[in-house]
């Protein structure tokens, strides 16, 4: 099959790797044209992914236009902040559309799928996500994923291509749960990273994320997703290996964070975006909307937008008033 990846960040280029060891031929575009040009000429993406080493079937294609033109199906890995305009290319694009961004676009509220919707308008539209660090995918260290979609022969498509061993692939048709869990948890990490910054034990950051799933599934169903979601590999899965791993970028922010940088100072330094700092705004406007009580978004939300000090902020998340467990 012929594949086109938009978006060579470390997630992107994984997942190109992926498919293109199984002998499909893939071409990644990328925003930075001279990140294809290094990809051509030494198989390595060393930005993002330095030293794993990219089959000769895999070339990058500075031209999102022509990418896009041969391709049967297109995965999509830009950042959220760049998606929608990664995605203008695909305005007549008629094969399967994968959306693998986790995030919330912060201007509308909208999820990955709801931008897909509207710049392929042809596409049969799919979400994947799932507990994935990219370094981890890529070498081939098992874990599991769920590709979800309206559409059950698009998701089973999906499933078939990337499904493997080492990279078992479940169908869903809770495209909104799946989004969201992949979008809020990043938040959360953030939170979680926080508490590894303070000095906080095991104790403090399972008692975290533990209440996070509680409150991604109220804020999820509000929204319109099936709570059974937010226990699933995009939910609670894709929480834990974010708050806990050492190759979180999520909880590595929070962890400066509660060190005692300011975040304007980590984002500047980063390579790659963390991205629970732009969707900390989005959910926290979501939940705002919809009415929902999210005490873990609204502190991470304040600590990173407000200048609120992060032992005030977890002060006032543990001081809440005691209730029955929900």
């Amino acid at each position: 099959m012929k594949i086109t990846v938009l978006g060579a960040g470390a997630w992107g280029t994984a997942l190109a790797r992926m498919l293109a060891l199984r002998h499909h031929d893939v071409l990644i575009w990328d925003y930075f044209a001279a990140t294809a040009e290094s990809i051509n000429r030494t198989h390595v993406n060393e930005r993002y992914l330095p030293g794993i080493e990219l089959p000769p079937n895999l070339r990058g294609e500075p031209d999102a236009a022509k990418a896009v033109a041969v391709a049967e199906l297109v995965v999509v890995a830009s950042v959220s902040k760049g998606f929608r305009s990664a995605t203008k290319c695909l305005e007549h694009f008629s094969g399967v559309a994968v959306s693998v961004t986790k995030g919330i676009e912060s201007e509308t509220s909208k999820t990955m799928t709801d931008i897909l919707v509207e710049n392929a308008p042809q596409a049969r539209i799919v979400a994947m996500s799932g507990p994935t660090l990219a370094f981890e995918v890529a070498k081939g260290i098992p874990t599991a994923i769920v590709a979800a979609s309206a559409d059950a022969t698009a998701a089973q498509t999906v499933q078939a291509l990337f499904h493997s061993p080492a990279f078992r692939v479940y169908t869903s048709n809770d495209v909104h749960g799946v989004e969201l869990g992949g979008a809020l948890k990043n938040v959360i990490a953030i939170g979680a990273g926080v508490c590894d910054g303070l000095g906080f034990g095991d104790n403090s950051k399972a008692a975290l994320v533990t209440r996070a799933v509680a409150e991604m599934r109220r804020l999820g169903v509000a929204c319109g997703a099936q709570a059974d979601t937010f226990t699933g590999l995009s939910g609670l899965g894709d929480l834990m290996v974010t708050c806990f791993s050492k190759l979180s970028r999520n909880r590595g922010f929070g962890e400066r964070l509660g060190k005692g940088e300011k975040a304007e100072a980590i984002v500047a330094s980063m390579t790659a975006v963390a991205e629970g700092y732009p969707n900390a705004r989005s959910a926290h406007e979501l939940a705002r909307k919809h009415g929902v009580e999210a005490p873990i978004i609204e502190q991470v939300h304040a600590m990173l937008y407000e200048g609120k000090d992060v032992r005030k902020a977890v002060q006032d998340l543990t001081a809440r008033e005691s209730k029955a467990e929900d």
